[in-house]
């Protein structure tokens, strides 16, 4: 595939003498972070996507391939009308108790805890509001999340929201990373550079072409679903799955003043609303491109996005990996698909340095 992770891969075998087939089952390469001029504007065409790193390997190697912006991620909450700051800071607390210092913000978290009984949590709901109390759980976090997983708070893992910033200061940077911006020319323009002088097949299913497609090379990456491979015959992973519905706007330049809105009530049908041209700092156009994001339920044959690493999930996963090692010891499975796991894109580079490496 010729998402990040096979993109990176393929770099670095061709790079030492490797002669390198590149297999993509869609019209472009880019993977999930494609992104294609529209006006001017180089718009996510799969969600929104943001470099950012603690590591200085991961931002030194993607600088090789791009020079990028100053964009610094801070999105922000509609719920009814109101906005809030995101990440949850002292702008948050302010907004919502009125409360001024960080002792204030605290000791207000800490009596709604002690009021929900929480002591050791046990879901979702329970770890949100050990985090940020109940209110900010209730009109924040709890429609908002439920939309996106298609399930009750209650009944998801506590784990999926222990990753959310939670800082109290005035600061609403998203990401607390050292490194972070995006690509000036797009994110598709640092796979372009990574794939040069590899061959690229675009519109090829390596599944549907299983067959030919074997025989060529000595050794197979494969950054597909895993379970796809095997043609699901220990059944279906299960993945969240999201769609996405994107308008050009020429009777404005600037549709909602921020990069990302998150609607956090249950009524508003979708996620959120990027508005791709503030990723750009300072970009004039004539028009704006915005995109709605929905999340629904995955089936077979629908676009695979976040993997739903509870333990009936995780378990299945193990029981593929074991097969592959048995089966077919010599085909790699790797990035998000292929490992069933979660990762950002400074891990994703990381990850394919090691892989790769481990191969040469």
């Amino acid at each position: 595939g010729s998402g990040l992770f096979g993109a990176v891969l393929a770099h670095e075998l061709k790079h030492k003498h490797k002669t390198v087939l590149v297999v993509e089952k869609r019209g472009n390469v880019g993977g999930n972070i494609y992104t294609e001029n529209i006006i001017g504007i180089h718009v996510h065409m799969y969600g929104a996507h943001i470099f950012h790193t603690n590591s200085k390997t991961a931002w030194d190697y993607a600088n090789r391939f791009a020079v990028f912006n100053r964009y610094t991620n801070s999105p922000i909450a509609n719920y009814k009308g109101e906005i809030y700051s995101l990440p949850f800071s002292m702008y948050t607390f302010n907004k919502m108790w009125g409360v001024v210092t960080p002792e204030q913000a605290k000791a207000k978290i800490e009596e709604q805890r002690r009021e929900s009984g929480i002591t050791e949590p046990r879901n979702l709901e329970e770890q949100a509001i050990s985090l940020v109390g109940r209110d900010i759980y209730e009109r924040l976090i709890k429609d908002y999340t439920e939309k996106q997983w298609g399930r009750p708070c209650r009944e998801l893992p506590a784990f999926i929201i222990r990753r959310l910033p939670v800082r109290f200061t005035y600061d609403n940077n998203y990401f607390n990373a050292l490194y972070q911006g995006i690509p000036v020319d797009g994110f598709t323009s640092i796979i372009d550079k990574l794939l040069e002088g590899c061959d690229v097949r675009l519109n090829c299913d390596y599944c549907t072409n299983r067959g030919e497609l074997e025989g060529l090379a000595e050794k197979i990456i494969f950054t597909g679903p895993i379970d796809e491979y095997f043609n699901y015959e220990l059944g279906a992973l299960e993945y969240r799955t999201l769609r996405f519905e994107n308008e050009i706007m020429t009777d404005t330049n600037n549709f909602q003043g921020n990069a990302v809105v998150n609607y956090t009530d249950r009524n508003t049908p979708y996620m959120r609303i990027i508005e791709h041209k503030h990723f750009y700092p300072g970009l004039e156009t004539s028009g704006t491109v915005i995109t709605r994001e929905y999340s629904s339920e995955w089936k077979l044959g629908d676009e695979p996005i976040y993997p739903v690493n509870d333990d009936r999930n995780n378990s299945l996963y193990e029981e593929y990996r074991k097969l592959a090692a048995v089966r077919c010891p010599d085909v790699i499975f790797g990035g998000r698909l292929g490992e069933y796991k979660y990762y950002d894109m400074d891990q994703v580079i990381l990850r394919a340095l090691e892989v790769s490496a481990q191969i040469l």
